[in-house]
């Protein structure tokens, strides 16, 4: 099952904290968020990771 870890502002940055996790070896999906107003690049975007790794996130954001 999938989780929200993260909401990124648009499709660069969402893709940026994808980039950090799938490096760290967490598999991650993006997902633009319908309920907020935005198009393509400039939609609002859902960062979603397994469940079972969630925790390995907060690991990762406790580090920056």
């Amino acid at each position: 099952m999938w989780v929200q870890v993260k909401t990124a502002p648009n499709l660069m940055i969402a893709e940026t904290w994808k980039e950090l996790f799938e490096g760290e070896g967490i598999p991650t999906r993006l997902l633009a968020d319908d309920s907020q107003p935005g198009v393509g690049e400039f939609a609002t975007y859902r960062i979603l990771v397994d469940q079972e790794k969630a925790h390995v996130i907060d690991e990762i954001l406790r580090k920056l």
